[in-house]
């Protein structure tokens, strides 16, 4: 399993203006050390957050991306909260029909 390497974001920001300035996503790629998809994401991803082009910037996906974990949290917690509710209602519908007996 190949692990993934995390580079700065001042890495990323030199990267992409030598890309912006004309070198090649290949030749970036050959003199250091990011695939050449890596490269071309990261310009993708400065034209976005520049609003050269169109998509999620990066401070939007880092929301989205804590509103979805949130929102499995919260489903999970309404799952437990389901079934205890169930469970003491069982529990309290036995000990209520005895009384009235």
């Amino acid at each position: 399993i190949m692990s993934r390497v995390r580079y700065s974001p001042e890495f990323r920001s030199r990267i992409v203006e030598l890309v912006r300035s004309g070198k090649t996503p290949e030749e970036l790629a050959k003199e250091f050390e990011p695939s050449v998809a890596s490269i071309r994401n990261w310009v993708t991803q400065a034209n976005i957050n520049d609003g050269k082009a169109k998509g999620l910037t990066t401070d939007e996906r880092q929301e989205l991306s804590e509103l979805r974990r949130q929102t499995r949290i919260l489903r999970e917690e309404r799952e437990i909260l389901k079934k205890a509710a169930a469970w003491f209602a069982q529990e309290v519908a036995p000990a209520s029909g005895r009384r009235s007996s």
